[in-house]
């Protein structure tokens, strides 16, 4: 749902400043907040700067921050679309380990049938087993 454009009314510095936005006055309060505790804090770290080279030092500081930011979003994108290419590798992986079992079981299920005591050592020999055991129903019923 898009925000409304509204007016806010910012004192930074003992200046006021109008600025428009679609952020809520708790927002825009909170950055006005952290905008003078920050200014105050480089003044007091650097009394010699005027309002104009503090407020510049704050603009590199939060474009620095940003960039910083934008860098690792990036990076949790990127990880993140990593991660879900392995989710769906697994995923794969993990139908395919259940078709083996159920390859095997089926493959069991036909020596156990035939009364064979046979241990199945590999999903390889599952397969062939029941490649045997179809060419034998296939020879049947061309038989009939």
């Amino acid at each position: 749902m898009a925000h409304e454009k509204t007016r806010y009314k910012a004192v930074i510095a003992d200046q006021t400043y109008t600025i428009i936005g679609q952020e809520s006055k708790q927002h825009m309060d909170m950055v006005t907040k952290l905008i003078n505790e920050q200014l105050a804090e480089l003044k007091e770290l650097s009394p010699q700067l005027d309002n104009e080279q503090a407020a510049i030092l704050l603009a590199v500081n939060a474009f620095s921050d940003q960039l910083k930011r934008q860098e690792k979003n990036l990076n949790l994108i990127k990880e993140v679309t990593e991660l879900k290419q392995k989710m769906v590798r697994f995923t794969e992986m993990e139908n395919r380990i259940k078709r083996i079992e159920a390859i095997e079981n089926e493959a069991r299920a036909v020596l156990k049938e035939n009364g064979s005591d046979h241990k199945i050592k590999n999903h390889v020999e599952a397969q062939q087993i029941l490649n045997e055991k179809r060419k034998g129903q296939i020879k049947q019923r061309s038989s009939n």
